[in-house]
């Protein structure tokens, strides 16, 4: 589930080499924190959340195939 998450992070940003994808789990679920650089913030997350929201979605997807829940959380 990392690296579909890191490859499609690394497909929206200018600067690939800045993301950094960080996995806690927590409750049975596994959390995803992702962190770009400052300027490709809102690459990330898209209009009105558009983007972090396919992300959300897909990232999801995958987990529930494998049985799991997945969250998603872009940070500052």
């Amino acid at each position: 589930m990392r690296e579909f998450l890191e490859y499609v992070a690394k497909q929206l940003v200018d600067n690939p080499d800045a993301v950094q994808i960080t996995e806690e789990e927590k409750d049975n679920k596994i959390i995803f924190k992702i962190k770009v650089a400052q300027a490709d913030i809102g690459k990330i997350i898209g209009k009105q959340g558009r983007t972090a929201q396919s992300m959300r979605v897909l990232l999801s997807a995958v987990a529930a195939k494998l049985g799991k829940r997945a969250l998603l959380e872009v940070e500052d």
